[in-house]
């Protein structure tokens, strides 16, 4: 009896882990529209793109200027639609310009996040240091 709750227990945790990688490589890899690249962020920055797929004006943020943990509003009338996170750290966007947490926010892992297209208008960003 005890035999057969460990096999079940070990067939249902194989059969977990597949479905377990497949969702950390689908969240790895940004979906994007045929034929659409991912823009093009230095490594160590956070690049807002002003419309989707990544085109439009692109801004680009560095560490070493900006506030760690501190609400960073885009320039006034600013906003984006895309963005790549290639600075190390999490990201979280904001929809409104005071980073509230009233309106839409996201956070994106820092090892390399490409959004060709965000689920609102971005205004400001934190970037955290954990």
């Amino acid at each position: 009896m005890r035999t057969t709750v460990l096999a079940a227990a070990a067939l249902a945790v194989t059969a977990l882990v597949p479905q377990a990688l497949a969702h950390d490589r689908a969240a790895a890899t940004p979906e994007r529209a045929p034929g659409v690249g991912l823009g093009a962020c230095e490594a160590g920055s956070l690049c807002l793109w002003k419309k989707p797929d990544f085109t439009g004006a692109r801004q680009a943020y560095e560490l070493s200027g900006v506030d760690i943990e501190s609400c960073t509003p885009l320039p006034k009338g600013g906003d984006a639609q895309s963005l790549a996170n290639r600075t190390g750290r999490p990201v979280t966007t904001y929809q409104s310009a005071e980073c509230a947490e009233t309106g839409e926010f996201e956070t994106y892992p820092g090892g390399g996040t490409w959004t060709p297209r965000s689920p609102y208008r971005v205004r400001a960003f934190k970037i955290w240091e954990n």
